[in-house]
């Protein structure tokens, strides 16, 4: 490409334009990952038992589909183990239903809303040189997460009444790592806007964004074994918390298969494992917003502070109120802008380390 070329797809780029765009795809995110707290809280994820990218956007319009679609859900042992022996109406079937077509129906938007913008941002030249390969990248975790989704269903609908808490953790993580890709592009391409460079992945960013991993993995693993029941119920019960059942460290854990099932498949220390590794990572985000605030970022410091504060009293009265569903849901939310606020506060680490950011 000559130099001209060059110049002229330069000076063609929009950068801020592009940041805001993925600002708001990374709202949607956080929108589609409190929507999908709903459907799991509600036990709605199997109550569509097919997987119809293009023509599962339209629900059942008439009696008659509304009826082969519930034939099909009785088909499951969802249905037949639990459900179906509790009474289940067609009208009750019809609540699960909409929260799962809801779910996938806000996918699609995304999808749509993150593929459209690209194409015509990249047929006017818009995107800025070497963000292409990066853009590309964050689409294909979209239609990974769709594919994942459909892969986690699909281990309900035959052998157990409900999805498999692996295949549920891993549905949850690629969502959170999509949202934290969306924040540390658009953060980058509003620093291009600026003038200054990019940020890096500093080491203790990496650490940072490790430990929270591991938090947000046992998290998914709680809601996937229902584990968050295990510790009890009671407003302000120190057998709820701090405590369980009376405990610091839980009675009934199944060692029988040694220490690494235990640690992946029983409810009571898992749920040990995620009311106190939060501990760690708060510890490591304060270090972060202290060093942010040192460095005169003032703004990512308080949104990583409001986050995690914000995160530790949701998920305390999430216990004590025998997990409800609005304080489950918004645990589950807040948790999503965790993942924002560290996205943005590691990004701020990283652009002070780079000499003139």
């Amino acid at each position: 490409m000559s130099d001209a070329s060059n110049g002229a797809a330069a000076a063609a780029a929009r950068p801020l334009a592009l940041a805001r765009w993925l600002f708001a795809i990374g709202a949607l995110v956080v929108l589609i990952v409190a929507v999908g707290g709903v459907t799991r809280l509600t036990e709605s994820g199997l109550s569509i038992t097919e997987w119809k990218p293009v023509t599962g956007a339209l629900p059942p319009l008439t009696e008659a589909q509304w009826q082969a679609e519930f034939a099909g859900y009785k088909q499951i042992p969802q249905y037949t183990e639990v459900n179906g022996p509790a009474g289940m109406t067609l009208a009750d079937y019809k609540f699960i239903y909409f929260w799962e077509w809801a779910h996938r129906l806000l996918a699609r938007l995304i999808g749509l809303a993150f593929a459209l913008p690209l194409a015509w941002f990249w047929v006017r030249r818009a995107i800025p040189a070497g963000y292409k390969p990066r853009l590309l990248a964050l689409l294909a975790l979209g239609g990974l997460q769709g594919a994942v989704g459909w892969w986690m269903v699909s281990s309900g609908l035959t052998q157990d009444v409900k999805v498999s808490h692996f295949r549920l953790a891993a549905h949850l993580l690629v969502a959170l790592a999509t949202l934290a890709g969306l924040v540390w592009t658009a953060l980058d391409l509003r620093a291009l806007a600026r003038g200054a460079p990019r940020a890096r992945l500093t080491p203790f960013a990496a650490i940072t964004l490790a430990a929270l991993l591991v938090q947000l993995f046992f998290g998914a693993l709680t809601a996937g074994l229902r584990a968050g029941h295990v510790s009890g119920a009671g407003w302000f019960s120190a057998d709820a918390w701090p405590l369980m059942q009376g405990r610091l460290f839980p009675e009934g854990i199944d060692w029988d298969n040694g220490p690494l099932h235990a640690v992946l498949y029983d409810p009571y220390l898992i749920h040990f494992i995620h009311r106190w590794w939060a501990w760690a990572v708060v510890a490591i985000l304060i270090v972060v917003a202290r060093r942010l605030r040192r460095g005169g970022q003032r703004a990512p410091s308080v949104a990583l502070h409001s986050a995690f504060g914000t995160q530790i009293l949701l998920g305390v009265f999430t216990v004590w109120s025998g997990i409800a569903l609005w304080l489950a849901v918004a645990h589950q939310l807040v948790g999503a802008l965790l993942v924002a606020a560290t996205a943005w506060a590691v990004h701020a680490l990283g652009r002070a380390a780079r000499p003139g950011a």
